[in-house]
């Protein structure tokens, strides 16, 4: 199933208006592929989706972190520290375009959050959208220097006095974690690999 179908299928329960639906999933098309999008784009939200496939017997609601997968990178700007808090915004005004009710936009909303700091999280979903969202981190060598290389043009903004040091700090951040991913099943198939990298 391709993104757009998937989009469309995981919004049909909530309005029959295609049109709606259609221009929803435009914006998020536009927002994926602008200037600048080398790792943070639609192949990203590809890569995710069978991660948690996978696992959907484990997962509460399957819908909720569908739209969180959609929405969680929607506002990139490499330059700002907010780009969460308007993505969550932006998927909640979208949400409530469709007559979403509020409870599953909160949720949404909180599980987009969730992935500006990577912690643990009471709720088992939004561990299992963490973990689908750094899981490139213990994949294979190549697929793993193609990322860094992806995510240093995105920042070619900052030169590499200012780079290097930021990245590294980030990079520290997830090893000072009691574990890079959050459940089992992420954690017994990527951690090592994740760790050795650094």
């Amino acid at each position: 199933m391709n993104l757009k179908e998937r989009f469309l299928q995981n919004c049909l329960p909530f309005t029959d208006d295609y049109q709606l639906i259609g221009n929803l999933w435009a914006q998020i098309e536009k927002q994926y592929t602008g200037k600048g999008r080398h790792y943070h784009n639609l192949q990203h939200l590809e890569n995710m989706f069978p991660e948690l496939e996978t696992l959907k017997a484990d997962i509460t609601d399957f819908s909720i972190i569908t739209f969180s997968v959609f929405y969680h990178d929607v506002i990139y700007d490499a330059t700002s520290k907010t780009n969460e808090e308007k993505s969550a915004e932006f998927a909640a005004s979208r949400m409530k375009r469709m007559n979403i009710d509020q409870d599953t936009v909160r949720k949404v909303s909180e599980q987009i959050i969730a992935t500006k700091s990577h912690q643990r999280s009471g709720n088992a979903d939004t561990n299992y959208l963490l973990d689908a969202d750094l899981s490139v981190l213990g994949k294979d060598r190549e697929t793993y220097m193609e990322y860094t290389l992806k995510i240093r043009k995105e920042y070619a903004v900052y030169p590499d006095f200012l780079y290097k040091p930021g990245r590294k700090k980030v990079l520290q951040h997830f090893l000072e974690l009691e574990s890079i991913f959050k459940t089992d099943t992420f954690r017994n198939q990527y951690e090592d690999q994740a760790r050795k990298k650094y």
